[in-house]
C-alpha cells in the first residue's frame, strides 16, 4: 500500500488524557517518597516556556506495595509565577486521574501538600510536528506544557508537546483526529499505564528502566523493594516490545490496551498484554502496537493477538538499548 505523509504540525485534543496537580511546601518531598523517579532538583518552568530535558521533565511510576504499576505519568513543575510555592503537574491516563489523586492524598498525612484532580477543569492537548518546525508552537501564559522524547517514524523525527489549558480561558477549537499522537506514542515504545493495564506490570516488564523512568539511587516509595530485587536479582523474564500486524488480518480482533497474547507453541495460557495500539497514519492496513510479553515467547514460533487462533504479530525492533537485568 502507498505510503501517506503524516500532516504536521498537528495540534489535537486528547480526551483521553488528565491532570493531577501536586502543590505546597512539602509537594516536592512528598513526591520523592511516592514515585519511582527523582523529583528533588526539577527546574521550574513557567509559561510561555516549555517543560523539557531530564532537567525539567520526567517519566515517572506510582506503585502498589507489590511493585505493580499503578499508573504511569510525565511529570513538570510549573508554578503559578516565581513568588509562589511548588505545583507539580502529572500528565496520566484520564481513566486513572481520579483514583491516582485519591491513593496519594490519603498520604497527605500532616504534610504541607494538596492533591487535585484537575482533568475537570483543565485540558489537554498534543501538539506534534517535525523537529525542525517545533519553533512554531506558541504557549500562552497561564498553560502547562512539557515536552516528550522525539520519535523516529516513517524515516522522520518528530516532536511531541503536551499542553494543559485552564478550560477558564477562551480555547481555540482543536481537532479531536488524535490518530497522529496515538500512533507516534506508540512507536516510542514508552509504555502508559491505563485502566485495563493498571496493576498489571512490575516497571521492568514494560522498561520503565530503560526509558528513564526509575530512579535506583532515591530513597523509599511504595513497592521499591520489589522493583530493586527485580532488577539486581535478574527476575524479569517478560520485555515490552514494538509489534504490527496487517488490518485487513485482524479484522473485528480488539487492539485495546489489556488484550492478551498467546504463543503457538504454549496456547493454553497467555504469553502477555497489549500495552498501547494505534493504527498507522502512513499505512491504512497496518497496525502498531506496544506489547508485554515473555521473552521465551520470542525465541521461535508465533504471537498471536486475541487468542491462540488470532492473528499473528510481527515483532520490531525498539528505538532504545534496554538496560540488561
Amino acid at each position: 500500500m502507498t505510503n501517506k505523509p503524516q500532516n504536521t504540525p498537528k495540534h489535537v485534543s486528547l480526551s483521553q488524557w488528565g491532570l493531577i496537580l501536586v502543590e505546597g511546601a512539602d509537594a516536592a518531598s512528598f513526591l520523592q517518597n511516592q514515585l519511582s523517579n527523582t523529583v528533588l532538583g526539577l527546574r521550574r518552568t513557567f509559561a510561555p516556556q516549555v517543560a523539557q530535558t531530564f532537567e525539567a521533565v520526567r517519566l515517572v511510576g506510582y506503585c502498589s506495595p507489590k511493585g505493580r504499576l499503578l499508573a504511569s505519568a510525565w511529570l513538570g513543575l510549573f508554578p503559578e509565577d516565581t513568588n509562589a510555592q511548588d505545583r507539580f503537574a502529572l500528565f496520566i491516563s484520564k481513566d486513572l486521574a481520579a483514583s491516582t489523586a485519591k491513593r496519594l492524598a490519603m498520604f497527605v498525612l500532616r504534610s504541607k501538600v494538596k492533591v487535585i484532580d484537575a482533568s475537570s477543569e483543565w485540558s489537554i492537548s498534543g501538539y506534534c510536528c517535525h523537529d525542525s518546525d517545533i519553533g512554531e508552537l506558541k504557549i500562552e501564559t497561564g498553560q502547562i506544557s512539557l515536552r516528550l522524547p522525539d520519535v523516529l517514524a516513517n524515516h522522520q523525527t518528530y516532536a511531541r508537546v503536551l499542553i494543559a489549558s485552564n478550560n477558564d480561558r477562551s480555547q481555540e477549537k482543536l481537532s479531536d483526529d488524535s490518530v497522529q499522537w496515538n500512533h507516534l506514542e506508540v512507536m516510542s515504545a514508552i509504555p502508559r499505564i491505563v485502566l485495563a493495564t493498571q496493576e498489571q506490570f512490575v516497571p521492568q516488564m514494560i522498561n520503565f528502566e530503560s526509558v528513564a523512568g526509575v530512579d535506583f539511587k532515591k530513597g523509599c516509595y511504595p513497592g521499591q523493594e520489589i522493583v530493586a530485587r527485580s532488577q539486581y536479582r535478574g527476575a524479569i523474564k517478560r520485555r515490552l516490545q514494538l509489534a504490527h500486524a496487517a488490518q485487513n488480518l485482524i479484522g473485528d480482533q480488539s487492539t485495546a490496551p489489556g488484550v492478551e497474547l498467546f504463543h503457538s507453541n504454549d496456547p493454553s495460557q497467555p504469553a502477555g498484554l497489549v500495552v498501547l495500539a494505534s493504527p498507522s497514519p502512513a499505512d491504512l492496513n497496518r497496525i502498531d502496537l506496544q506489547v508485554e510479553c515473555k521473552l521465551e515467547a520470542l525465541e521461535n514460533g508465533e504471537i498471536h493477538l486475541g487468542s491462540a487462533q488470532g492473528p499473528v504479530l510481527k515483532i520490531d525492533s525498539l528505538p532504545y538499548p534496554l538496560i540488561e537485568i
